[in-house]
């Protein structure tokens, strides 16, 4: 007798996690080469470098306000078309990225692309964790990083080369072929998911969530540039907190609202959004601070810091084959508690990176980061869901991924505030490398409170997932 045939969806559970982390590489690889080119585009564009950031958080902040609805949209219109959908307009966008004459057009295309990825990621993931088991969901998390962590490899050598032998306009173009690529095989192997009765969509609640969200981000970005009167200012930050107070109460009277804050009702939830946020904002601000340092403080090429700033991306990729088993010994707790101090302390010492250390000592420490950042952070990922049910899956993606994205736009921003305090207080006319050092300590230490807070996760928590058994009287301390 035949044995029965596979279910589609086992048997194609590779396939779809490749297409998923294949979209992710080519969103990773899009601004880690983007944040090679920054000051050649500031050339370009006739401003000031460290106004460039604002390439980088127009982004961030457009997928912040987008993504508490890409749940919901994909299970109204179907997880196929939207995530194809998704990867059009993020394509369609860096094609208008490219063409973009002006810094404040090129940030109008950087917000459409913010849109296709504001869908892009978070359907992606939703994808993964429909297709797969919760016991073999941190390998399918390895798996899905994969291609994704290979594009911040590339990014960095690619761009440098790019801005350096050709023109910063093919960083965007690269886009094309791969979102095409991808669009096709989407309509091939990603089956239609969708629910057969759709919560209702919370429009208001998006509207202001979105604006609370936009104002707040529009804030730190003056502040970071240091422009805007105080006057100005006020009357963002208010329309901001008002806006937040509103949907604040809005949520409590929705049955379904846009961004669910009752998921912070489950402690792994709660401490894997609130540590993980606090450690993001260093993350955010390495993409910044790291190649405007080789490139204005140490006076390299976009191509040599490209061959430099990779480093880290390839510290991620090596973790990737360790992190389940290094996760199954060690258990959430305390890879969030001492990896995630041991990271954010090798991330200080670059503060103290100069033209003099040998190059070999600076790839070893940024392979470190890279390293123990990734292992860090693919346990926040994953024990985020741990207690997450099927029937809040598509919330929980909206809502993890909004303060995802937020905290790295918030991390850009004040990396950038604190590069331009930093400048003013020592009276010089542009960075040197003592402001990037101050800049990237002062984010260092925002980011050590995570391990702190970490502690009090319960030593079982998510050992389901990780397969870790703690002793019971360290379970017990955990509390």
């Amino acid at each position: 007798m035949d044995s029965p045939e596979p279910e589609p969806r086992a048997r194609n559970t590779i396939i779809v996690l490749l297409i998923v982390a294949t979209a992710m590489f080519m969103e990773q690889l899009d601004g880690t080469v983007l944040a090679t080119a920054l000051p050649t585009m500031a050339e370009s564009f006739h401003v000031d470098a460290l106004h460039m950031n604002v390439a980088l958080t127009s982004y961030l902040l457009t997928l912040a306000m987008f993504i508490p609805a890409s749940g919901r949209i994909a299970d109204r219109f179907g997880s196929r078309t939207v995530f194809r959908a998704a990867i059009g307009l993020f394509t369609t966008g860096s094609i208008l990225c490219a063409q973009a004459p002006t810094l404040w057009a090129l940030v109008a295309a950087r917000m459409l692309q913010g849109a296709g990825g504001a869908l892009m990621s978070p359907v992606g993931r939703l994808v993964m964790l429909r297709v797969v088991s919760k016991s073999e969901l941190v390998r399918a998390m390895a798996w899905l990083m994969l291609p994704a962590t290979i594009g911040p490899i590339v990014g960095p050598p690619l761009g440098g080369f790019i801005v350096t032998y050709l023109s910063w306009h093919w960083i965007f173009y690269i886009n094309v072929p791969i979102g095409i690529a991808g669009m096709v095989l989407v309509s091939i192997f990603i089956e239609q998911m969708k629910e057969e009765k759709p919560e209702p969509f919370d429009l208001r609640g998006l509207i202001l969530a979105g604006t609370s969200l936009a104002s707040l981000m529009f804030v730190l970005e003056m502040a970071s540039r240091g422009v805007g009167s105080v006057l100005v200012v006020a009357l963002i930050t208010a329309i901001g907190v008002a806006a937040g107070v509103s949907y604040a109460r809005h949520a409590k009277r929705h049955p379904h609202p846009m961004l669910d804050f009752s998921l912070l009702r489950i402690p792994t939830m709660r401490l894997s959004l609130a540590c993980g946020t606090l450690s993001r904002i260093s993350v955010g601000a390495m993409p910044f601070l790291m190649p405007m340092m080789f490139q204005l403080g140490f006076g390299y090429s976009a191509a040599q810091s490209g061959l430099i700033t990779f480093a880290s991306s390839l510290g991620s990729l090596v973790v990737r084959a360790a992190a389940p088993g290094i996760i199954r010994r060690m258990g959430f707790r305390q890879v969030l508690v001492w990896i995630g101090a041991l990271a954010t302390l090798l991330l200080a010492l670059a503060a103290a990176f100069r033209p003099g250390w040998p190059l070999w000592g600076i790839y070893a420490l940024l392979i470190a980061i890279g390293f123990f950042q990734s292992l860090q952070f693919m346990a926040y990922n994953t024990i985020a869901y741990a207690d997450v049910s099927r029937e809040q899956m598509s919330a929980a993606t909206s809502f993890y991924t909004t303060f995802q994205q937020l905290a790295l736009s918030v991390g850009i921003a004040t990396s950038a505030a604190a590069l331009a305090v930093s400048i003013r207080l020592t009276g010089h006319t542009e960075p040197h490398l003592f402001d990037f050092s101050a800049s990237l300590l002062f984010v260092s230490a925002i980011s050590m409170l995570a391990p702190l807070i970490a502690t009090r996760m319960d030593e079982n928590a998510g050992a389901e997932m990780s397969g870790h058994h703690a002793p019971p009287s360290l379970a017990k301390a955990g509390h």
